[in-house]
């Protein structure tokens, strides 16, 4: 079942004095469909997550080796002790984010990345975005290939995600009319253009952030985690491997999370978040999906509210589960 509401775009701006978006003229609105793409902000993150493992499955890449083994240059992580199973259970110890928006140019930021330290003990859960910065590099360097081009042929590419990919994406659903104080950059009104603001300083590729997708491209994919890791004739995991991302604490996946899955939590759900108003679960218990697409943070972002998330996840229990 799937189902839009809504509008793609319906403010040209938010005015600080009214605390309101500016509404577009009725004509000018552009109405949601159910092929309308979206920013996904940190869904994004599954994504790397999948190209991790693939690479585990493969061999090229250890799940409990130094990062300092593939990124000597990475002398804080080298120096840490990181692991690549902490970058994807987000326990090593790196602070959320780093103002890479604010460096002057791509050499700053990359000097940024490889000298930051932890500032909690490696081992301890911190979720950071800079642990899927740093798994981005860590496959870059080992496949000698673009993050872009290893989601599109390992992942969208053989599943037929037509819809799947790093901006711009000119029809997508508008985000936020991004402007200091609030934001952490004056960019305007988004439409088709990266919302994070690392991600964009970064060039809108990113391993936390940038993909851009449709409701219809993510149940494939969701269908195929479910499935094992196959779809059709396409196989992009092993069903051994698809159980090592749900395995408790989970690889890039969160379990059993109530305060966005609602009742489908409790017996092994996996999913995540994204800022921009995006939401998937994954409820293996019952074979059943839930892909929630908004953009929450149009005309701006607000203090961040997952009640109707928990919601929706709590009715779709009620439906598969009999709860």
């Amino acid at each position: 079942m799937e189902e839009a509401a809504g509008w793609a775009v319906r403010y040209s701006a938010y005015d600080e004095d009214t605390d309101a978006g500016v509404e577009l003229p009725a004509e000018d609105r552009v109405p949601m469909t159910v092929g309308t793409p979206f920013d996904l902000a940190s869904l994004t993150k599954l994504f790397t997550a999948v190209a991790t493992v693939q690479q585990i499955e493969r061999g090229t890449l250890g799940i409990d080796a130094k990062v300092g083994a593939y990124l000597p240059d990475f002398t804080a992580a080298a120096r840490h002790g990181i692991t690549v199973r902490q970058l994807l259970t987000h326990t090593s110890g790196l602070r959320p984010e780093l103002p890479l928006y604010d460096c002057a140019d791509d050499a700053q930021r990359l000097a940024a990345l490889r000298t930051e330290a932890p500032v909690a003990a490696p081992g301890t859960y911190r979720y950071s975005d800079l642990n899927m910065l740093l798994l981005q590099h860590v496959l870059e360097r080992i496949t000698g290939r673009a993050l872009e081009a290893l989601f599109r042929d390992g992942i969208t590419r053989p599943l037929g995600m037509t819809a799947t990919e790093f901006g711009p994406c000119p029809g997508a659903a508008a985000t936020e009319d991004q402007r200091r104080p609030w934001a952490k950059a004056d960019r305007g009104m988004l439409r088709g253009e990266v919302h994070d603001e690392n991600a964009w300083a970064l060039g809108g590729v990113a391993g936390h952030a940038g993909l851009f997708s449709t409701g219809r491209d993510l149940a494939v994919f969701c269908r195929t985690l479910l499935a094992g890791g196959s779809y059709g004739p396409a196989r992009i995991l092993g069903p051994d491997f698809v159980d090592l991302l749900f395995t408790p604490p989970g690889l890039g996946f969160s379990l059993d999370q109530p305060w966005f899955m609602g009742d489908l939590a409790g017996r092994g759900a996996a999913g995540h978040t994204g800022f921009t108003g995006t939401s998937l679960v994954l409820d293996p218990a019952t074979d059943t999906f839930l892909i929630l697409l908004t953009n929450a943070v149009h005309p701006r972002r607000r203090r961040p509210d997952s009640a109707p998330r928990a919601a929706a996840g709590s009715r779709v229990a009620r439906a598969v589960r009999g709860m």
